[in-house]
């Protein structure tokens, strides 16, 4: 139901739109002061406000500043002296529209429903700019996020290229599209290639294109990700699993700024700046001659490392918070808040899936609490790793299968879920995590691995 909020001193005044609004199915609230208003804006949901301006202890047009300081709440000002200075000063403060007293009966319900129109649009945009932005504020203010930011703000306006490190869900992605958006070739386009989700055969392709006839599937010519870019920037993602032959094109094109299509002979210019991101130690896959050296160095320039959530604990309830509130918008449900003791339970957990683990159980917290988010909540809902970390594994020896919790499951999904986690796990640490020998064992494909991987946060022990 919407909810109107009545702010005005004079009691017969009050009286009288509560009438008129509750004639319209319309749920009131309405106080005789601006403070007493202020509180309730601060604690229930209201649509629309209708507020007198000459009133005692708080004027109206202070309501209406202090208002929007915290809220996007349309108001209505209504005052029986009213002047073309008033109401261009109320306009200018924001209020969506001025009446004068008496009130003109179907001047108000007009009013009031393109007031409400208008708050419903607003919050719609909100919502919609939200859901297809992709590029979200990077929230915290640890030592390591605060010098995240400094770089960026140094680096994204040159030419120079980066290479991001860190954990799967750490944030590499949206430090890269931080560097696009402040740079100068914001205006061009930002295009992002996962190297780990494409086939081996099928990079070259993917990077430089193909003319049409160079291989067998080849039946038109395509352009590749690095003409896609050209004058704006390209994101090489997991560049760690980039085969070997790809890394020689790809060097180069950085060092030529030429690239050749699959089958063709023209060199075509480019002008694309390279940003890479990797959650594996390359210096160590150098070693291993998994890794150029040399592209290593052309990449590595500037170099950023994201650290990984249990780096960064008291960043977590700012971004819950923030989690929370987004969260709650998409599913149009009042805010949830976090108890004290529940903040720090979530603070106390291994969170080895990093910000996209912590998004996650938030959304199964506002999901399946009440108003209130507790201490006990967390313990029971959130409970990162999953099973794991708590009951005797299924890969395990079958003599403890009499001793395995079955009451932990809430859906066959869930036990579903639990079971192709473990038989991953088992088949990674059998074959050393190796992710192509892995994904032949499993007959599905290595994109498909790596993404079953990243769904369960999966996460090689650290010898």
């Amino acid at each position: 139901m919407t909810t109107v909020l009545i702010i005005d001193d004079e009691r017969p005044i009050r009286s009288s739109l509560r009438d008129i609004l509750e004639y319209e199915d319309y749920k009131v609230f309405d106080v005789d002061n601006g403070e007493d208003g202020l509180k309730i804006l601060k604690k229930e949901k209201i649509d629309l406000v209708l507020c007198d301006i000459k009133m005692n202890k708080m004027d109206g047009m202070e309501v209406l500043t202090t208002a929007k300081e915290f809220s996007d709440i349309p108001f209505i000002m209504i005052s029986g002296h009213g002047t073309i200075e008033t109401a261009v000063e109320a306009a200018r403060k924001g209020a969506f529209d001025f009446l004068e007293k008496p009130l003109d009966l179907n001047r108000l319900l007009i009013t009031v429903r393109n007031a409400l129109e208008k708050g419903s649009l607003v919050k719609e945009t909100k919502v919609l700019k939200r859901k297809f932005s992709k590029t979200k504020e990077i929230l915290g203010s640890s030592s390591g996020i605060s010098l995240i930011k400094d770089t960026i703000d140094k680096v994204a306006p040159t030419e120079a290229r980066v290479l991001i490190t860190g954990a799967n869900g750490a944030g590499k992605e949206l430090v890269a599209r931080w560097l696009h958006e402040k740079s100068t070739r914001s205006s061009s386009q930002l295009v992002e290639v996962n190297c780990a989700a494409i086939p081996s055969e099928l990079i070259e392709s993917e990077l430089f294109g193909h003319e049409k006839g160079s291989f067998t599937s080849a039946v038109k010519q395509r352009i590749g990700k690095f003409e896609q870019a050209n004058n704006g920037t390209l994101f090489l993602d997991e560049i760690g699993d980039m085969s070997l032959s790809a890394q020689a094109k790809v060097l180069r094109a950085l060092q030529e700024n030429k690239i050749t299509r699959v089958g063709g002979e023209k060199e075509i210019d480019v002008n694309v700046r390279v940003i890479a991101a990797t959650n594996k130690d390359l210096l160590k896959e150098i070693e291993d001659g998994n890794f150029r050296m040399d592209l290593y160095h052309r990449l590595s320039v500037i170099l950023i490392h994201v650290p990984s959530l249990a780096e960064r604990k008291d960043d977590i309830p700012t971004l819950a918070t923030s989690f929370c509130e987004e969260i709650c918008a998409d599913y149009s449900m009042p805010v949830k808040a976090f108890t004290p003791d529940a903040m720090k339970a979530l603070q106390a957990l291994p969170w080895t899936g990093n910000i996209r683990e912590l998004r996650n159980m938030i959304e199964r917290l506002i999901i399946l609490c009440d108003k209130k988010i507790t201490e006990d909540d967390v313990n029971t809902f959130a409970n990162p790793g999953g099973p794991v970390s708590h009951t005797t594994s299924l890969a395990g020896n079958s003599s403890n299968a009499k001793d395995f919790d079955m009451e932990q499951f809430t859906s066959f999904q869930d036990f579903k879920d639990y079971s192709e986690c473990e038989f991953i796990k088992y088949k990674l640490e059998k074959n050393n995590w190796n992710v192509s020998k892995t994904a032949d064992d499993l007959d599905i494909q290595r994109s498909h691995l790596y993404s079953k991987i990243e769904k369960y946060g999966l996460k090689r022990d650290q010898e």
